[in-house]
């Protein structure tokens, strides 16, 4: 008999755990403010990091403290069943309600590792919609007066900085013409009913963002302001994004989680769908930090996806991984990729090691050129979900990732990504214009992770996809590395002929040397793309690009990267 002041006290536990966790992740997010009206980049590169590595130190201790109390009752699944009823009661009537039922799931897999879901002691139920549906209580609603000028200057007053707006008039005038441009072209005249902004300001690296939406009968359209610290003479408005698109590469699964200080996550995310309605619920969730309950969601996506549809796992299209096998289901933009037990020459690395850097690409500015990855151990699906072929190979060549429980596949561990294009099938079906941007878009997403301090490692185009807005992005990181560890060296001239000649080089290599100049007789298809590429980014093939990168990333410089296109910038001057 299990005593129910135990069970009582457990799920308290859990639920005090749950909470101290969310007190914290919203301290931190709340420094942000502070952070960005001082310019101290380099506190909410640190605030960001840190509140990633909350949920595992947080829900550890939780877990410590339930082995005390529950000794060896922790492993029974009836006192788990009795907890749940316990912990559901507890924590039913907050505002992130879902986030507190995913740590206490989080406990579970923690307890019963390589265990499938169990629906009797897990929460697996989702309530999509809020309890509560005030806008309200989530946005500030600003009528049309009129005058869109007059609407843009309400909303400037009414997000108010420690540091003031430089030249204000200047910037509402810009934001007031073209949202009446956009108003045109979408609705068919300038007039709106209202705006609705969320009242907490979204924050990301060097960036503040005003998110909210124009509304006109049952017609939405986004509505973000991009802000910028840059001077001494206060916040610029840089840009005013009024897409679904321009709304989706902000929140992309490229690029860092939001500071934002929202409790009723709920409400947020039924705000952001109606503005981005082909974003993933699970990516939105990432986009603000929960990415644990992203992962939950992604989770339930695919499991309902699965429940509704009848293909079969496939190999992923582009060439197969020396490192990783990736595959995918056909009709779901996301791919599976497990280690393979043994690398494909040359490669020389390790399955820690190759972990290790997915965690670096978790924790780094990914700069809206990096994957997104969740990390997922033991998801289990039907043998016959499988193509044959497919499975066979698996179980060759990734055996310490995958197995077979009877007519079960079970996933021991894998990274789940959005799947791309591989950028040389991308070409190869492209037309030239298409092609021709997407490969000065390849140089300028080398460039774009190297101001973060990423190199790739390798550069190869079938290691980078185009999104469904156009966009390159890197996706293979068994070699990314940090700019500042790498030694960029000229190639030594040969000393003779016979050098000159000779299929090996006549110098010595060592692990972390990279010739740039090397690069451009393996990386670029011959031809208009390589004649544009170099057009635009010959100095990825120089020395000095790759020192001057070090350089300033040694000198402590945060460089810019922005979520937008610089046509779409009011402020083309700051660097």
């Amino acid at each position: 008999m299990i005593a129910p002041d135990i069970i009582q006290q457990a799920a308290l536990l859990i639920a005090e755990g749950f909470y101290n966790y969310r007190n914290k992740f919203m301290e931190i997010t709340r420094r942000a403010r502070l952070r960005f009206e001082r310019r101290n980049w380099h506190g909410i590169q640190y605030d960001s990091k840190e509140r990633l590595e909350l949920y595992k130190r947080e829900s550890e201790q939780v877990l410590y403290a339930l082995k005390k109390i529950l000794g060896d009752l922790l492993t029974h699944k009836e006192v788990w069943r009795m907890l749940k009823a316990v912990y559901q009661e507890e924590v039913r009537d907050r505002k992130d309600y879902e986030l507190a039922e995913t740590f206490y799931n989080s406990l579970i897999r923690k307890t019963f590792p390589g265990q499938g879901v169990d629906e009797e002691i897990e929460f697996v139920q989702i309530r999509d919609e809020p309890l509560v549906n005030d806008i309200h209580e989530l946005c500030h609603v600003f009528p049309f007066y009129g005058s869109t000028y007059e609407t843009i200057k309400g909303i400037l007053s009414y997000y108010p900085f420690f540091v003031s707006y430089d030249n204000p008039d200047y910037y509402i005038h810009l934001i007031s013409n073209r949202i009446k441009e956009q108003l045109v072209s979408t609705f068919g005249d300038f007039r709106f009913d209202r705006m609705e902004l969320i009242r907490p300001v979204f924050f990301r690296n060097k960036g503040a963002y005003i998110i909210g939406r124009i509304v006109r009968g049952s017609q939405v359209m986004p509505f973000i302001l991009a802000l910028l610290n840059p001077f001494d003479t206060g916040i610029i408005i840089d840009a005013v994004l009024l897409t679904e698109t321009d709304a989706s590469l902000i929140f992309s699964f490229t690029r860092s989680y939001f500071l934002v200080d929202v409790e009723n996550t709920l409400l947020l995310m039924k705000f952001l769908k109606s503005i981005m309605p082909e974003k993933r619920r699970s990516e939105l969730y990432n986009s603000i930090g929960c990415d644990k309950h992203g992962k939950t969601v992604l989770f339930r996506e695919i499991q309902k996806h699965l429940s509704a549809t009848t293909d079969r796992f496939e190999w992923a299209p582009g060439v197969k991984g020396m490192v990783m096998a990736v595959f995918t289901l056909p009709t779901m933009n996301i791919v599976f990729k497990v280690i393979k037990d043994v690398f494909d020459p040359p490669k020389n690395t390790t399955r820690q090691k190759v972990m290790e850097k997915y965690r670096i690409v978790f924790l780094h500015d990914r700069a809206g050129r990096l994957a997104d990855a969740q990390e997922f151990e033991y998801l289990v699906y039907e043998r016959n979900r499988f193509d044959p072929a497919l499975l066979e190979e698996l179980l060759h060549t990734a055996s310490r990732s995958i197995m077979l429980d009877e007519d079960r596949v079970v996933l021991k561990h894998c990274y789940i990504e959005r799947k791309m294009t591989p950028l040389n099938i991308y070409l190869q079906h492209a037309s030239e214009k298409e092609a021709i941007e997407a490969i000065i878009d390849y140089g300028n997403a080398i460039k774009e992770l190297a101001a973060v301090n990423i190199f790739p490692g390798d550069l190869l185009i079938k290691n980078f996809g185009v999104t469904r807005h156009g966009r390159v992005v890197f996706y293979d990181y068994d070699e990314l590395c940090f700019v500042t560890e790498c030694n960029f060296r000229r190639l030594p001239a040969a000393r003779d002929e016979e050098e000159e000649l000779s299929g090996e080089p006549w110098y010595s290599v060592n692990e972390n040397d990279v010739f740039p100049e090397e690069l451009k007789h393996f990386l670029l298809p011959p031809g208009r793309l390589a004649d544009a590429f170099l057009q635009h980014h010959a100095d990825i093939f120089t020395v000095e690009f790759w020192h001057t990168m070090q350089q300033r990333q040694e000198r402590g410089e945060i460089l810019d990267v922005y979520p937008y296109r610089r046509e779409q910038r009011f402020h083309k001057r700051v660097i």
